[in-house]
């Protein structure tokens, strides 16, 4: 386990916050150099990464990343996010978890039948053209066409990719990856942040933004998506061939700006608050850090917007 004490973020912060960025940016992509390399020698045989991790943990970025690094090598590489097979909401009904509200991390969310075809005809070098799935209305609609040639790579990126529920016999063809946040910051009292409060960070940031969801219905959420790793992701992680910590020592200081003020008000009126008092208390403590340190590419910007890359 990393750790990282909130007085050593600080003291970067304060000596030369672009460095600090760009040395984090760099051991980031370092990893993801040294898995794109070993991909580059088994991709004709395997040419599908199946990349899964929990919410939040930044499997879009690094798919993309991935797919930058070998595309500047000749191999022409595409990424297909698994949330756009997610059913429409008329074809859809959330089974209720154990705390009585909609599982919605459940892979049966997912249109399995769809996926699996396509991932079959993908890998046959056959034409299928993509759905794609808005958020805000819970809505299907088709996207653009795939026809991949012998000698490219396709990533498929989503919380179930490792979940042979739903991706079938896919390891036949497939490489696997698992990505998630591992590394704690420690407090200045010494309580070490649990890493699933920076993912809750990042989805309470891009939720906001993106899905036109609010603090306190993301917050609602908390559980049964935590609940939801638990029983649908961690079981498959063994079937990772790379693993990945996406933890950027200095995403708190930019979610400082994001989050301070919203969670400062949802302590005062959402109820059972106290849970989440860990993230105020870090956001409190870090100092900041200018967006203009923040370069497009980062893996922060998938969830604050301002990103090179589309998703």
């Amino acid at each position: 386990m990393n750790k990282i004490h909130v007085n050593a973020i600080n003291r970067k912060i304060s000596l030369d916050e672009r460095l600090f960025v760009e040395e984090c940016d760099k051991k980031y992509l370092e990893k993801l150099t040294k898995i794109a390399d070993s991909i580059e020698q088994s991709y004709e045989e395997k040419p599908i990464l199946l990349l899964a991790g929990p919410s939040g943990a930044g499997k879009t970025t690094t798919a993309l990343k991935i797919e930058e690094i070998l595309d500047n090598r000749g191999i022409h590489t595409h990424t297909i996010s698994m949330d756009d097979y997610f059913l429409p909401a008329s074809r859809f009904s959330a089974a209720v978890g154990e705390d009585g509200k909609p599982d919605y991390e459940a892979p049966d969310r997912i249109d399995i039948e769809l996926l699996y075809d396509h991932m079959n005809r993908i890998s046959n070098c056959e034409e299928v053209v993509l759905p794609r799935f808005e958020f805000a209305s819970q809505r299907r609609f088709d996207g653009a066409s795939l026809k991949r040639d012998k000698k490219d790579i396709v990533v498929f990126e989503g919380i179930h990719a490792l979940n042979p529920t739903v991706t079938g016999a896919a390891g036949e063809f497939a490489r696997c990856m698992y990505v998630s946040v591992r590394s704690r910051l420690e407090l200045s009292d010494g309580e070490l942040l649990h890493p699933c409060y920076i993912r809750l960070m990042r989805r309470l940031i891009r939720d906001g933004r993106y899905r036109g969801r609010s603090a306190a219905e993301t917050l609602d959420m908390f559980d049964s998506v935590e609940a939801g790793e638990n029983k649908y992701i961690m079981p498959y992680k063994q079937r990772a061939e790379f693993s990945v910590d996406t933890f950027h020592a200095y995403e708190p200081a930019i979610y400082k700006g994001f989050l301070l003020k919203t969670l400062e008000q949802e302590s005062a009126v959402y109820k059972d608050f106290e849970r989440f008092l860990p993230m105020l208390k870090t956001l409190g403590e870090v100092s900041p850090i200018s967006l203009e340190a923040v370069p497009a590419d980062s893996l922060a910007r998938e969830f604050i917007g301002g990103s090179c890359y589309s998703y």
